[in-house]
């Protein structure tokens, strides 16, 4: 009875309730913050997470033995689609696996040819009729574009170093760098010995194929092509984790030769005959373009028996930056491993006799550009810079007459005007103030 006494006096005390509305007002945000944490946490929680509960329940066997592609997935594997950043997981697979995973991909590409995994190509639709939409849907713009980026002269913020490793037949660099105005964007560069920039432009042009060495896609429909340059338009399905809706990409793809070098333009495009649906949401910011060249092996000095690959890679999938970022950071490495497997498999089907796939045909129907245009692209900005300059340095020296003019006029009204000196250092504030917005 005391205790209850005491709390209806301090109800009834207005101080009191105050302070206590104000406690609960401060802590409400807090608890409501701390519970969110707590739900994220339980979704994103790692896989040595579960390993732990099932070593407390006795049933670590299990969990060890489980399949790595029941695994909790970061939702960052969209970025899969570009040939540094596929199917990204929170942790880095076991050599062991990709051994494995390497003489599966063999003996499946030895079987005719045909895939064994639950993925869809549909390559038999009536829009498979080439058309100067799907021709125009790269253009020449696209590969001015790629071009600067690979040249480091588009003029955007400087990258920053994100990782550097190697393994004997792979050296794989990455970058980032952050606009204000968009998702994150990556850099990176992939050196692969005993390579020919041929095999790995149709590795990562050939759609029957990669379902073999990434397992987020789902499906992938060719939607039109064109015959006379290569473009083509693709439909693909991408996977995502349990908690995410799936992703559909309408993507525009073409390649460009110049000088033994290929700029791969892989973009988001436009897609009215094929409307938006709720699930898969559909991704419409999307860039993945690549530039290939042979280039001199580590192990034989002068010979050019390796391939490099330059990737640029940015979208816009609807997830927090902050938690894509992370996302890359912990899969980027591990996906990256899957690559090169995936490579010498599809070097062993190639050597083996295998037809070609619609997409591995298509790869090589591309446009040939001289290098002496590439490198006029950049002399042609280059003077366009310094005409920009000259024309930015000579303005003020054309605004010279009106900042007399206007200083003039006020000399003249002070001096007609007998309102003493406030008056005057106002006319005056004001017409240096117009002065120098003139001379701006």
């Amino acid at each position: 009875m005391a205790l209850s006494q005491y709390v209806h006096d301090m109800l009834e005390n207005p101080a009191i309730l105050g302070v206590c509305i104000g406690v609960a007002m401060f802590l409400g945000p807090i608890w409501v913050a701390f519970l969110f944490g707590v739900l994220i946490g339980w979704v994103w929680k790692p896989n040595w997470a579960s390993l732990a509960k099932g070593k407390f329940i006795g049933s670590s066997s299990s969990s060890s033995s489980s399949s790595p592609s029941k695994s909790i997935l970061s939702p960052l594997k969209a970025y899969a689609s570009s040939p540094s950043l596929t199917s990204i997981k929170m942790q880095a697979p076991n050599p062991e696996s990709l051994a494995v995973n390497k003489s599966m991909l063999v003996k499946g590409m030895d079987k005719k040819g045909s895939s064994s995994l639950p993925m869809k190509i549909d390559n038999t639709s009536s829009a498979l009729n080439s058309s100067g939409e799907t021709s125009n849907a790269v253009t020449m713009e696209d590969l001015h574009h790629l071009w600067q980026l690979v040249e480091e002269k588009d003029g955007g913020l400087p990258w920053m170093m994100m990782m550097d490793r190697s393994t004997p037949n792979m050296d794989y660099q990455a970058w980032r760098r952050e606009p204000k105005d968009g998702p994150p964007e990556y850099r990176s560069r992939t050196v692969f010995e005993d390579a020919t920039p041929e095999i790995v432009r149709d590795l990562f042009w050939d759609d029957e194929f990669r379902p073999r060495w990434d397992d987020m896609l789902a499906k992938s429909t060719m939607i039109q092509e064109c015959p006379t340059t290569g473009t083509i338009k693709v439909q693909w399905i991408r996977k995502f984790p349990f908690f995410c809706k799936d992703r559909e990409y309408i993507i525009g793809r073409r390649i460009f030769e110049s000088g033994g070098s290929y700029y791969c333009v892989t973009k988001g495009i436009d897609c009215p005959s094929i409307p938006r649906q709720d699930k898969p949401r559909r991704v419409d910011t999307y860039y993945s373009s690549w530039c290939i060249r042979a280039v001199e092996s580590k192990r034989a000095k002068g010979k050019l028996s390796s391939c490099e690959v330059i990737l640029f890679h940015h979208e816009e999938m609807g997830i927090p930056w902050e938690i894509a970022k992370i996302g890359v950071k912990k899969g980027m490495w591990g996906t990256v491993q899957k690559i090169e497997p995936g490579l010498r498999a599809y070097q062993h089907a190639r050597a083996s006799g295998t037809s070609l796939s619609r997409h591995a045909f298509l790869a090589g129907v591309n446009t040939k550009v001289p290098p002496e245009y590439l490198e006029n692209i950049g002399s042609a900005e280059n003077r366009s810079e310094i005409d920009e300059n000259a024309t930015s340095s000579e303005k003020p020296k054309g605004m010279n007459i009106p900042k007399i003019l206007v200083i003039g006029g006020a000399i003249a009204l002070a001096c007609s005007i007998d309102r003493g000196l406030v008056a005057k250092y106002a006319i005056f504030g004001v017409a240096r103030r117009f002065a120098n917005i003139g001379r701006r």
